[in-house]
């Protein structure tokens, strides 16, 4: 398995939605660690490790809308360095 990095932004209406406390239940269910954090600026950010099929799993779940409530307009990806993080997790 080939482990890889992916930074997504998430926009639209992604705050006060329960958007990172969703998403980290995914990513844990999907087998993935990084971090999800609310941006300044309404957007939500994700940072994710895992193979290429689990990180597309992530991307499409984003895409599709993500929890009840939220709204998702656009969905940013690129592929950065491997942190090594064991766990998924909320930062505030």
């Amino acid at each position: 398995m080939t482990l890889k990095h992916y930074n997504f932004t998430v926009k639209g209406r992604v705050q006060g939605v329960f958007f990172r406390a969703s998403t980290r239940e995914k990513a844990i269910s999907l087998g993935l660690a990084g971090y999800v954090r609310n941006q300044p600026d309404g957007s939500v950010f994700i940072a994710a490790e895992g193979n290429e099929a689990q990180l597309k799993n992530l991307e499409q779940w984003c895409r599709s809308g993500g929890p009840a409530g939220a709204q998702v307009h656009e969905v940013q990806q690129t592929e950065d360095k491997i942190e090594g993080w064991e766990e998924f997790s909320i930062k505030r």
